[in-house]
């Protein structure tokens, strides 16, 4: 009995489109492979014009196809190709058109870098956290300097990038090579000899550099001991590690960071060509402003040149001033003694009719009678002042004591002088002084009497 089918649209299975089912599929894994980190080998690395990485990320029994777009590649510090052990992290996905699984890388790197990434981070937080990437401990690079101290390899790419770049801009400067491996186990020591080596030296700023490379190749360079190192060099120091994308320890601690060995050359000298220019447009300008101040100043010059009158002109208007100056002073002079005369005369009139004879007559008559009146006045007063003499001289001899004692009287004094006019308060042996018309005599009290004879004192 053949077999039949139902031709009803309600029997019929529900069924998915190809694209709807990778697009579902895609949604699915990469919800579940969000971010996922895989390491594997390089294969069929393809980088085509686009700047996208196509390759095959494999191991001895599997393989993924992996894509890596340019937004995201160029951040890579290595240059991946065929057989190399690298970790990617990145999200799982389908590339719906061809329904593959693969996945779409955003970081790579190579495999034995992640401990050494882990430890570059945890140096550069302490040595950051110790202040020793501060700018305001870094020191200025010379603009000009004589003497450079060069610490490199003498047979890598770096020093003849230098080289190249001095004898360029700044050919005639003093350059001490100091060689040294930049990689390798001797790396570390031959580094820090050099850098020890920089006081004797004594140059006028320090280069350490090297070209590019992988994490591991530049590891020297981030070994804390190399980093103390260029904080100890007591010259300014220059780190030139590997290229632009490259971030070296030592580039951290440095006075000043270039981003590949020739760009610090360039930094570090200055461009006698641009200095011989800057010369030349410098002298032009002032030749230009000298020409144009000389032509100013001439200007000048003959503007005053225009200004100025012959000496001999002058010297003809300055004697025809003088004639004129004398033949005004002249006539000045004439009417000013003609003026005077007049006035002259006026006042010699004057005196005539107001001569002193007359006023010496009065004077003298006056005189002659104020002298009449002096006379007679102080006759006057002669004959006042003797009548009021004599009548204070008979009242002073009325109140003196001298008739008194011409009378036959006399004054008893103590030794104090003072007058003792009763017996009371004497004693014998009292010394006293007696005073006569004519005379003093001193005695001493040798007796007494209180009840003197009245009729003999009559």
């Amino acid at each position: 009995m053949p077999e039949t089918y139902p031709n009803s649209a309600a029997a019929q299975p529900s069924a998915l489109s190809v694209s709807e089912l990778n697009r579902r599929a895609r949604t699915t894994i990469e919800q579940q492979f969000n971010s996922v980190w895989v390491i594997g080998e390089l294969s069929n690395f393809a980088r085509p014009r686009s700047g996208h990485w196509y390759f095959t990320l494999k191991d001895d029994r599997a393989q993924v196809r992996c894509a890596m777009f340019a937004n995201r590649n160029r951040a890579v510090q290595m240059q991946p190709g065929d057989g190399q052990l690298v970790i990617v992290r990145g999200r799982v996905s389908i590339y719906e058109a061809r329904g593959e699984f693969q996945v779409i890388i955003d970081h790579m790197e190579g495999a034995g870098e992640g401990a050494l990434r882990q430890a570059f981070d945890q140096l550069k937080v302490k040595l950051a956290s110790e202040g020793l990437f501060d700018e305001s401990r870094k020191t200025a690079i010379p603009d000009a300097p004589r003497h450079v101290a060069l610490i490199t390899s003498p047979t890598g790419a770096a020093i003849r990038d230098v080289l190249a770049v001095w004898k360029r801009r700044y050919p005639g400067m003093r350059i001490t090579l100091v060689p040294v491996a930049v990689q390798g186990e001797s790396a570390e020591a031959d580094i820090l000899q050099a850098l020890a080596q920089i006081p004797r030296l004594n140059p006028d700023v320090v280069l350490l550099t090297r070209g590019g490379g992988s994490l591991e190749d530049l590891w020297t360079f981030n070994l804390e001991s190399v980093a103390r190192a260029v904080v100890d060099c007591p010259v300014p120091l220059v780190s030139a590690v590997g290229h632009e994308i490259d971030f070296a320890m030592t580039d951290f601690v440095a006075d000043l960071r270039a981003p590949t060995p020739s760009a610090a050359a360039e930094l570090m000298v200055p461009d006698l060509r641009e200095i011989e220019q800057n010369l030349t447009r410098v002298a032009g300008r002032l030749r230009l402003d000298m020409v144009r101040r000389l032509e100013k100043e001439h200007l000048a010059l003959r503007n005053i040149e225009l200004r100025i009158v012959s000496p001999a002109r002058a010297v003809e208007q300055a004697s025809q001033r003088v004639d004129d100056l004398g033949n005004r002073l002249l006539m000045n002079t004439a009417h000013t003694i003609e003026l005077h005369r007049g006035q002259l005369e006026r006042l010699e009139t004057a005196l005539h009719s107001n001569g002193p004879d007359s006023r010496l007559s009065l004077a003298f008559q006056k005189l002659k009678s104020i002298h009449q009146a002096m006379h007679t006045a102080m006759h006057n007063s002669l004959i006042r002042r003797n009548d009021h003499l004599g009548q204070t001289a008979r009242l002073l001899e009325g109140v003196s004591p001298l008739p008194t004692l011409n009378r036959g009287y006399a004054i008893v004094r103590d030794r104090d002088k003072t007058v003792v006019s009763t017996v009371a308060g004497l004693k014998p042996g009292t010394i006293l002084s007696t005073l006569f018309a004519d005379g003093e005599v001193e005695s001493e009290v040798r007796d007494i009497s209180t009840d003197p004879p009245l009729d003999q004192l009559l």
